[in-house]
């Protein structure tokens, strides 16, 4: 699904990743973790195309993203679901119109703005709210919930599209270890149970460890670790972070 080799990214003139070797195949759920400004966002964010490419191979879903067209760029994003620390759901609509808003693809603005949906959209947004536990929440406006509810709803948004691969920019920072646990619960669901691979930046080191396949290490703009969760050794953690705080919660296994 994502193909880098000796791959260098960057902005502008600033080299961020350096020489990146990374592959993900269907079906992964890959959490990424190392210092701030280690280049982990970069890394995630890179397969949706905006960060400069200055050497190497890179392809995302068939696409070789040196080059790529504006319309097979959008092709690509449309294959990528997107959920973000400040969820980026609209407040002011009810739960059902953000999930529909997901559809971007199917439900035309002019129908979106007079909140007519289909019977079939209807019944996929019950499909999802199931899946995320949200179904009494359906007609509440987003802002009269919890942060960990909002996040579900963000969640269930990302697949109305039905995406290939979801990227979840630290999805639980904001969060209590309840909410947290709860959210990273659906996200182990969705990657199961629909095969939808998953790619995280995750702070907590055993959030990760409990709920990945496999886990990345990044450090000053190199992957120094690569490989299964019971591999990360607290050397290689020392290694990651080089003394730098790292983040371990106390959630129990």
């Amino acid at each position: 699904m994502v193909k880098m080799k000796n791959l260098t990214l960057g902005y502008k003139k600033e080299k961020i990743l350096k020489k990146i070797d990374f592959k993900v195949s269907k079906g992964e759920f890959i959490g990424i973790i190392g210092p701030s400004g280690a280049g982990k966002s970069t890394l995630m964010f890179s397969l949706v195309g905006g960060i400069k490419v200055f050497d190497g191979e890179f392809e995302v879903l068939g696409h070789d993203m040196r080059d790529i067209k504006k319309k097979n760029l959008r092709k690509v994003r449309e294959e990528i679901g997107f959920i973000f620390q400040g969820y980026n759901i609209v407040n002011r609509l009810n739960v059902v119109d953000n999930i529909v808003s997901g559809m971007i693809s199917d439900v035309p603005v002019a129908r979106a703005i007079i909140k007519y949906y289909k019977e079939k959209e209807l019944k996929e947004v019950e499909k999802l709210l199931e899946l995320v536990n949200m179904g009494k929440h359906a007609l509440k406006r987003c802002d009269e919930l919890s942060g960990g509810q909002r996040q579900r709803v963000a969640i269930a948004r990302a697949l109305a599209s039905q995406p290939e691969i979801i990227l979840a920019d630290e999805p639980i920072s904001a969060l209590d270890q309840k909410s947290a646990k709860k959210v990273m619960d659906i996200l182990k669901k969705v990657n199961e149970e629909l095969n939808v691979t998953i790619i995280s930046n995750l702070h907590h080191i055993d959030v990760a460890k409990n709920y990945c396949t496999r886990i990345i290490g990044i450090n000053s703009g190199h992957i120094v670790f690569d490989g299964k969760s019971d591999e990360l050794t607290d050397e290689i953690i020392d290694k990651i972070y080089e003394g730098e705080k790292r983040e371990e919660s106390d959630e129990e296994e």
